[in-house]
């Protein structure tokens, strides 16, 4: 088993060094100009595009996350999340972080940055908004993005599924507690319909589509190849539908993004020490607890990274499309994609430091399920 085990790791990593992947991070920068680009000349069109949406679930992105993300989904088993227990160290770090940490560390770097030292370059009264935004960025967990990063980090499918979903589940029940708390808010309207449709939109929906074709693949004679197969072919298509969801998002704020430079700069800031602080302290917690490597990547990622389609509609929905709340959470997804391929390659170079601890599983012997294409569990 150790040794089919390394030889599907080795094919899976050559052909994710593809060049479209080698040279992904160029690609980001790429399409996030031509989308601020297209916007600012293109804005019309922009705008007919983002008026497409229920319940502020904007349907042409949402077609592109399921072009994004049913290709990493068909890898997995859902048969083999029974087993996701015996990661429950990993479990713990990441709700500890998402829950415990992010939230609040994010609101004291927002009144420390925005309320405090970058205050005199600031509209003041956008000064509460700006706080706002990034506080309601820092409260919703990542959800569709998350699938990404852990399958560029190899991370375990399964543990990142059950992540996922056990996220989905507390956001429900503790999304509007948190924001109304670290807002000073005796009551806060959450859009619920957004909410609920966008997990449903994000997550349950692709993961059915995703099983239901996985099983029919699987139906047929020599169905683990037919997968692979369907995997290789569907690869381009998901990092493409990546790339296209960056252009249209920054098409959508292209006009704001340029017209106010200074500020995407200074609310930059306290996103990006947020996004190292939390993906840092996740990752050695989780050496500490002797989480496998194929959890600890993951569970740092999912830890620094956001929700931003439920950030930007709630921000949207309580302080209005031009306000500094909903233009704190773009600056999100502007910081969030480059920022969070960085810390997967940082994640994947230290693999060796991180298993160099005693007592953690090295990576060959943990072997990530979603490898297991030829049968193997």
């Amino acid at each position: 088993m150790g040794a089919q085990c390394e030889t599907t790791i080795k094919e899976a990593s050559g052909a994710e060094m593809g060049f479209f992947e080698r040279y992904l991070t160029a690609w980001v920068f790429v399409c996030i100009f031509i989308g601020i680009a297209l916007g600012h000349y293109f804005g019309g069109a922009f705008q007919f595009l983002g008026r497409l949406e229920i319940a502020k679930v904007n349907l042409p992105v949402a077609v592109l996350v399921w072009l994004m993300i049913i290709p990493m989904l068909l890898k997995i088993d859902l048969r083999a999340l029974k087993g996701v227990t015996q990661h429950w160290r990993g479990v713990g770090v990441t709700l500890f972080v998402n829950w415990a940490v992010k939230p609040f560390s994010m609101a004291a770097l927002a009144w420390l940055f925005i309320g405090g030292l970058f205050r005199p370059w600031l509209p003041a009264e956008q000064i509460d908004s700006y706080i706002a935004g990034l506080i309601i960025l820092a409260a919703a967990p990542c959800t569709a993005m998350v699938f990404v990063w852990s399958h560029l980090s190899k991370g375990e499918p399964h543990f990142t599924l059950s992540q996922v979903a056990l996220n989905d589940v507390i956001m429900i029940f503790a999304f509007a507690p948190v924001v109304g708390l670290l807002l000073g808010l005796s009551a806060i309207t959450v859009p619920w319909d957004t909410l609920l449709l966008s997990v449903l939109v994000y997550i349950v929906v692709p993961l059915m589509i995703a099983n239901l074709w996985r099983g029919w693949l699987l139906k047929h004679e020599q169905g683990y190849a037919r997968l692979q197969r369907m995997l290789d072919r569907m690869h381009p298509v998901s990092l493409t539908a990546l790339l296209a969801t960056l252009v249209l998002l920054f098409g959508f704020q292209g006009k704001q993004i340029i017209s106010q430079p200074l500020i995407i700069v200074l609310l930059a800031v306290p996103i990006l020490i947020q996004v190292f602080f939390n993906s840092g302290l996740a990752y050695l917690l989780n050496r500490a607890v002797r989480s496998p490597h194929c959890v600890a990547g993951p569970s740092a990622l999912i830890g620094a990274s956001n929700f931003f389609e439920l950030a930007v509609a709630t921000a949207i929905a309580l302080f209005g499309f031009e306000s500094g709340a909903a233009l704190a959470t773009v600056v999100g997804v502007l910081i969030e994609v480059p920022v969070m391929l960085f810390a997967v390659g940082v994640v994947n170079r230290t693999r060796r430091w991180y298993e160099n601890r005693e007592g953690v599983v090295p990576h060959e012997q943990c072997c990530p399920s979603d490898l297991h294409l030829h049968g193997g569990h």
